[in-house]
């Protein structure tokens, strides 16, 4: 186990040596930055009208019955529609059970701040792509295997450093939306309730756990993208295909899934399965569909990705390389 966390902490070190991993993470912190003071310019996209006074329930009141009165010259079929009267359902929830409204503040910045999540998969697609490959580009695999240390545990040493990576990036994802969001936007409390609607339930939670749950979850295509790509350098040794496959496949999974979202098969896809957030809030692409399943399913590609680069980078003659 000791030459394992070695192995870890070396490519910790060799990763962090590059330039391009600062790069990294200075572009994440500027465009985080520049999101934020967009939205503090465009003032009207955080301004969500939430009433936030003491009389905060008649204007919820209030509000309730201007949608009503607006939705009576409203077709039949829209009246009757949940999504129309999922506003009102929202505003009786909070006044019957004294849940007031946030204004915007940190915690909501750092909850917009998820969709980042895609460009951390992006940049941990180039590392995961480059961490195999450039060892046989580079010429310094034999002097890596000649150590006394069995290849799978290289093999895997290198997947854990990027999976670290990307947690790393997570981490400051977060923290770094939080204090930004905190200096443009301040904090309204670290106990707020978070209220969103699932099953046609309303559901409470603590804004913290909220978000974190969020991230995780966003973070599951960040994994399989990933790992995909990770396989792809351990079986072909070459980090432009890599993270070329990897990127275009990220880009274009979800449309795929659209376009054949009819086919019986279509819920075998990988990209049909990733985001797992439709199961806590909205509904899957695919009718069907349930938690369970997709993370079945998840499971499996991700064991097969690996299992191929394990048997690839293991059963591979580096003697020419």
């Amino acid at each position: 186990m000791s030459n394992f966390i070695q192995l870890i902490r070396n490519e910790q070190m060799k990763m962090y040596s590059q330039i391009s991993t600062w790069i990294m993470f200075g572009v994440l912190a500027l465009v985080i930055i520049v999101f934020g003071v967009f939205l503090k310019v465009n003032d009207s996209i955080t301004d969500q009208g939430a009433p936030t006074g003491d009389d905060w329930k008649q204007e919820l009141q209030a509000e309730n019955d201007q949608i009503k009165e607006g939705m009576k010259d409203a077709p039949k079929q829209v009246q009757d529609n949940p999504q129309s009267t999922s506003k009102i359902d929202e505003n009786n929830y909070r006044i019957e059970h004294n849940i007031k409204p946030k204004e915007y503040d940190a915690w909501s910045f750092v909850n917009a701040n998820k969709t980042n999540i895609s460009l951390i998969s992006l940049f941990t697609i180039i590392v995961a792509a480059g961490i195999i490959a450039n060892e046989f580009k580079w010429g310094t695999i034999k002097l890596l295997l000649i150590r006394p240390i069995s290849r799978a545990k290289i093999l895997f040493s290198k997947y854990v450093s990027v999976l670290v990576f990307a947690l790393t990036m997570l981490v400051f994802l977060y923290i770094f939306s939080f204090i930004i969001g905190a200096m443009l936007f301040g904090i309204d409390g670290f106990s707020q309730t978070y209220l969103y609607q699932h099953s046609g339930e309303f559901i409470e939670s603590p804004i913290f756990q909220h978000t974190i749950s969020i991230y995780l979850l966003n973070s599951v295509n960040l994994l399989m993208m990933a790992s995909f790509a990770f396989m792809i350098s351990a079986v072909f040794r070459n980090s432009s295909l890599s993270i070329g496959v990897a990127i275009f496949l990220m880009m274009s999974g979800s449309t795929l899934v659209v376009f054949v979202a009819s086919k019986e098969w279509a819920k075998y896809i990988l990209f049909a399965n990733t985001d797992l957030t439709v199961f806590f809030e909205g509904s899957p692409i695919i009718e069907g569909l349930t938690l369970p399943f997709s993370v079945s399913v998840l499971a499996v590609y991700f064991v097969l990705f690996i299992g191929l680069a394990w048997f690839f980078f293991t059963k591979r003659d580096v003697a020419s390389a």
